[in-house]
Order: C-alpha cells, then sequence, then structure tokens
C-alpha cells in the first residue's frame, strides 16, 4: 500500500544541515494500523508529513497505492491528497466554522454538490458521534470531540489512508482511549490504512498491528507489536516498553511487608501462559506467596507488566520456584534478599 525508499530530508539551519530523516526503508500493508513510534526530533512527524507531500524530501521515493508522491505535479498531487486523509495533534479546525461546515469543507474544495455534501456530512457526524453538536463551533467543543471533527474532515473524500500525527497527545487518557477506540472502528469498518506516529507506547499497544522504533531520523526496529514487546532488541525499543512495565518501588512499610523472606519481581513479556503462571506457582510450591503490587497491561490480549511478590519459605524450594518461573519465560528479578 505505501512503500517508502531511501527516503531523507535535510533541512538547512544557518550554515548546518540538520538531517530529520536518514535513508528510511519501510513498506505498509494495506488495511493495516501501522505505528511510528519516537522521541522529540527523532524525525517522526516529518516522514509521516512526507508520505503526503506537506513536507517535499531531499531524496528518495514515496509510493501510495499506484501513485509514485515523489514525481507529481501540483494537479496531480492535489488529487492524490484527497486519497490520504489527515489528523493533527492540535486538531487544525476553522474556528469560524461550525462543526458542519468544518467537515464540508474538503468536499468543498473538491467540488461536491451540495446536497451530497450534506448526505455525507451527516454520515460522517453519526460515525464520529457528533451529530448533536453539528452546529456548534469549535470553542464550544472539549478537546476530544475537537479530535472528532478532525477525523470526521479526514475521512470526508472517502480516503484510502489515514495519518496521525500524535492525534491524541493534547488529549487525556480517558478521551486518548475513546479517540484510539473510533480509529479502530474506522478500520476495521472501512478496511482504511492508518499510519500514526506517537511518542505513547500506549498508543501502540491499544490498536496498532505493528510498529517502527524511530531514533535520530533512522528506523532501529521494526516488526508486528505483539513480537517488539516480547523482544525488544534496541535499548531505546527497551525504554518505550518498559513505559508500560512501570511500577511504583516496592517500600516495605508502605505495602505492610513483613521482615522477613523475599520480594521478586516478575516481569511477564506477554507469554500466552502467563495470565495463569502466579497460581500455578503457588500449587506447584510449598511456599507463603503474597501479590504485593501488579502493572499488568493486555498486549494483543496477553499480559505483559510486572507483579510483585512476597515470598517465604525454604531456599531449596525458592530456587525451585525461580526456576520454574524461568522455564515459563518470565524474568525475576529479586528486589530484597531472603533476611
Amino acid at each position: 500500500m505505501i512503500r517508502i525508499r531511501e527516503l531523507r530530508k535535510v533541512f538547512r539551519d544557518g550554515s548546518q544541515d540538520v538531517v530529520a530523516v536518514d535513508g528510511v526503508d519501510l513498506e505498509i500493508r494495506e488495511g493495516e494500523i501501522f505505528g511510528v513510534i519516537g522521541y522529540s526530533g527523532a524525525g517522526k512527524s516529518t516522514l509521516i508529513r512526507m508520505i503526503n507531500m506537506l513536507e517535499k524530501p531531499t531524496s528518495g521515493s514515496v509510493q501510495v497505492g499506484q501513485r509514485e508522491m515523489t514525481r507529481l505535479a501540483k494537479t496531480s498531487l492535489r488529487k492524490a491528497r484527497q486519497e490520504i486523509g489527515m489528523i493533527f495533534q492540535h486538531f487544525n479546525l476553522l474556528w469560524s466554522r461550525t462543526v458542519r461546515e468544518n467537515v464540508a469543507f474538503p468536499l468543498e474544495v473538491a467540488g461536491w454538490p451540495k446536497d451530497k455534501i450534506d448526505a455525507r456530512v451527516d454520515e460522517l457526524l453519526r460515525l464520529v458521534g457528533l451529530s448533536e453538536r453539528a452546529d456548534a463551533y469549535p470553542a464550544q467543543l472539549s478537546g476530544g470531540q475537537k479530535q472528532r471533527v478532525g477525523i470526521a474532515r479526514a475521512l470526508a473524500n472517502h480516503p484510502k489512508v489515514l495519518l496521525s500525527d500524535e492525534a491524541t497527545s493534547a488529549l487525556d487518557p480517558q478521551t486518548t482511549d475513546s479517540i484510539l477506540e473510533l480509529l479502530r472502528r474506522i478500520n476495521e469498518e472501512m478496511g482504511l490504512t492508518i499510519v500514526l506516529i506517537t511518542h505513547e507506547m500506549h498508543v501502540i499497544r491499544k490498536i496498532c498491528h505493528r510498529v517502527a522504533v524511530m531514533e535520530r531520523g533512522r528506523l532501529v526496529e521494526i516488526g508486528p507489536v505483539e513480537e517488539v514487546f516480547r523482544n525488544p532488541r534496541q535499548p531505546i525499543t527497551r525504554q518505550f516498553v518498559q513505559q508500560l512495565a512501570q511500577v511504583p518501588a516496592a517500600s516495605d512499610e508502605r505495602l505492610h511487608v513483613p521482615p522477613h523472606g523475599e520480594i521478586w519481581r516478575c516481569i511477564l513479556s506477554g507469554n500466552e501462559n502467563h495470565a495463569s503462571v502466579i497460581p500455578e506457582l503457588i500449587r506447584r510450591h510449598a511456599l507463603e506467596v503474597a501479590i504485593l503490587q501488579s502493572h499488568i497491561q493486555p498486549v494483543e490480549q496477553r499480559p505483559f507488566g510486572t507483579v510483585d511478590l512476597h515470598i517465604q519459605g525454604e531456599k531449596e524450594e525458592r530456587e525451585k520456584a525461580r526456576h520454574f518461573l524461568l522455564a515459563q519465560d518470565v524474568r525475576v528479578e529479586v528486589i530484597r534478599q531472603d533476611v
């Protein structure tokens, strides 16, 4: 669906060249939700803006469907962009226009007749749940509602690709989840290819099929989301994965932990057996086991995260239990030794 070859973007900053995107090769499949994650300055926004040529590459090629975007003349490029919708972090709405008028705007530019515009706008407002706010102005909307207007507008011309440029980073967690669920539904019901960039691993976990990790203008790791979560190869990828596994440091006083025994941090990496591994540990071994705290996130419906356990019992039995967990692909960090 989208083929990127040797893509490079160099900006001139005074007397210096700044390489924002450095030789990226990437293929995005039709109908998938593909995420690009990286910290600020990694080049991910520049990369996504070169897909629809809002940013012209210094070199390399971008093909969307059968169109070689980098070779299109202005008229052909305008037509090609109608098949690529885009939603933005700060909404980019027309503040003097109502919700209905904002969604209608790209259709007016494309020369749709008024009766078809009205029908299409009604359809889109129903899709994003804003029919009752059609006559409101952006200033009267919440952040989540503004982004829903942005999504409806991006879908107006029946695009084949939807680009999302940090579309949820200005929203609170609950609103973020609702927007992500809307994007997932659009992907499933319309078969729309979605490319999103983010610096939040939660966004990737929630809806993406595959993910690419970007650092200093390069893609350093790419693969199915579950595989990348289970086996991150690059240090930056491990940093992002740890965002979902972070829990407060265990405090004996705060958690009322007995003075004797060990504290283990069990790191679950998405194995399908991990949902039952702690109960199985308790059943198999003659130990006193208490769950102190846990931070588990589902990744493609498999558990990922950490569980802190307080373990008491004979040293030999503790060692058997630790080897059992390791055999189940659970990494164990001993936070406190037996005292």
